[in-house]
Order: structure tokens, then C-alpha cells, then sequence
């Protein structure tokens, strides 16, 4: 039985990223790198709030204190609950110029995960870096192309990390402390049915994934690396996906209009928009940064 994909808000970001729905508030928080913002979104009552950023802001997490960390072109912050800088805990340690933040979230250990990608897309110069709640930033892995796909298992056993322009998922080992071991490659994928970009695992141990320019979400096995199911979509670049909602039951999915022709835009006139999906499994509540 086909999914049912609803339209919940006419965004039209520029690139659309990094929804976390936030389970204290019953909201969404989403952000637009491009044109940089962080979005709070109550599907309820429809009320969307916008804290414009100085920046390109890539990531957010939610803080066990009140607020917000945000990974920046420049560096990592802590914001408030409106948005509002408090306090640079770290810089970029790419070279600014050249790589900005993308994709991340906190892991079961309060600690907060960002990766990086390279501009221009000429080599595999992006990072994958760890803030630990005492604010020190560790850079944990590098070669990277595009960070994306970060997501943690609910028995804390692996970590799944994408790269998207070299069409890799790759699964990495964690013990007790939440502390990596070698990648090994979970998933190779074929660019015509898109590119892994965001994602998120169910309670099942599921792994959810935007097929960026593929125009799907897939859900893919955790023993045997396959897809199981689907979800096609009214728009062609999805970015990434969050579980949600009261049972944490809807996904939510967050898409892109960048550097899409008239005539591109005229095909899929909803890039950009945020979409609801009910499915039968639920997700996880998203943990939150212990700094």
C-alpha cells in the first residue's frame, strides 16, 4: 500500500536540512543552510518561528539545558531558545573558505556529531567531528567528500554515516562509551535512485534515508544492508528525515530548491517544502547535547 505524503509546510527553503522534532516542546526545528536560518514548526497549531542566522548553519541539536547547539560555517555554538548566540565553543577546523558544516545530531552519550564537506566538490576535504559535553571538538574522521546520513542504533552498538557524492553508507562499531571503531562499508548506492543524504533509525533498528535527487525515502535493513520499503515523494531532493509526532510515528522530511532550473522548479514546484508521512514503526526521541 502506497504511503500517503502530505505537504504540512510551504517552506520553499533554498536547502532544507536537519529536521529534530523535539519531544519536551511537541515542535519540529528544522534550518536552511543557504538562507541561513533556524525554523521552529508546532504542526498543530501551524505557528512557524524563523531565527535568522549569520551564517550557513549546517546542523542543530537540542541541549539538555535550554536552547539550542548549532554547527556554523565559522565554528560551533550555543544558542538560545530563540536562536541567539551565547557562546562559541569551537571553530571550524576545516578551512572556513573552502568547507562548511552539513549534517548532524546529538548521540546517545550527550555528545554532539558534525560533519563537513569540501567547496568547491574537487576532492574529499570534509570532516567528521565530535563536540563532547565539555565542549572540546575532536575531529574523529577525514576524507570525506559530503558528511551526511549520521544516526545511532537504539541498542548503541553502530553508527551510520554517509557520504553522498561517493554514494557510500558506512557503518561504524561503538562500545560502551559511544567511542567509534573502524568503518567497515554497509551500503553501496546506485545514483539513479539517488544519492544517501540525511537519515534517521527506527526503534527497530531500521535506517531511513533521503535519496537525495532520487525522489524517495528508503528504509533499509540493518542485518542485510537491502531495501525493504519506500516512500515516494512529490518533489525530487530530499535532504533529510526525523521521526515525530505524539508516537513519534510520522516522519518528517525536509527538501531542496538549490540551484534548480525554472524549468526544474516548474516539474516539482513543492522543492523546498517540508513533508509528513504516518508509517507503522516509530522512531526514537532525538537525545540531547549534555554541555
Amino acid at each position: 500500500m502506497p504511503h500517503v505524503v502530505k505537504n504540512i509546510l510551504a517552506l520553499q527553503a533554498e536547502l532544507g536540512e536537519c529536521p529534530l522534532w523535539s519531544v519536551k516542546e511537541q515542535v519540529l526545528y528544522c534550518v536552511d543552510i543557504l538562507a541561513p536560518a533556524i525554523h521552529r514548526f508546532d504542526p498543530v497549531s501551524g505557528e512557524l518561528q524563523t531565527f535568522p542566522q549569520a551564517e550557513e548553519v549546517g546542523c542543530i541539536g537540542l541541549r539538555e539545558q535550554e536552547g539550542l547547539i548549532a554547527a556554523l560555517r565559522g565554528g560551533v555554538w550555543l544558542l538560545d531558545a530563540q536562536g541567539k548566540p551565547e557562546k562559541k565553543i569551537a571553530e571550524n577546523p576545516g578551512v572556513a573558505a573552502q568547507s562548511r558544516f552539513n549534517d548532524g545530531r546529538v548521540d546517545p552519550w550527550g555528545n554532539f556529531w558534525c560533519g563537513s564537506l569540501w567547496e568547491p566538490q574537487d576532492k574529499n576535504g570534509g570532516l567528521l567531528c565530535r563536540v563532547t559535553p565539555d565542549l572540546k571538538l575532536e575531529v574523529k574522521a577525514r576524507d570525506i567528500k559530503i558528511s551526511n546520513g549520521l544516526a545511532f542504533s537504539p541498542d548503541r552498538r553502530w553508527m551510520y554515516h554517509s557520504d553522498t557524492p561517493n554514494e557510500a553508507l558506512y557503518r561504524y562499531p561503538l562500545n560502551e562509551q559511544g567511542e567509534p571503531g573502524e568503518r567497515t562499508l554497509f551500503r553501496r548506492f546506485d545514483a539513479k535512485g539517488g544519492l544517501p543524504d540525511g537519515a534517521a533509525v527506527d526503534s527497530e533498528g531500521f535506517y531511513w534515508s533521503a535519496q537525495f535527487d532520487g525522489g524517495r525515502v528508503v528504509r533499509i535493513d540493518p542485518q542485510s544492508s537491502e531495501i525493504v520499503d519506500e516512500i515516494l515523494l512529490p518533489v525530487k531532493w530530499p535532504t533529510m528525515v526525523a521521526f515525530g509526532g505524539a508516537d513519534l510515528k510520522t516522519l518528517f522530511i525536509t527538501s531542496s530548491r538549490e540551484d534548480r532550473t525554472e524549468e526544474e522548479l516548474a516539474r516539482y514546484p513543492q522543492s523546498g517544502d517540508i513533508f509528513a508521512v504516518d508509517v507503522a514503526v516509530a522512531g526514537m526521541a532525538e537525545p540531547r547535547f549534555r554541555g
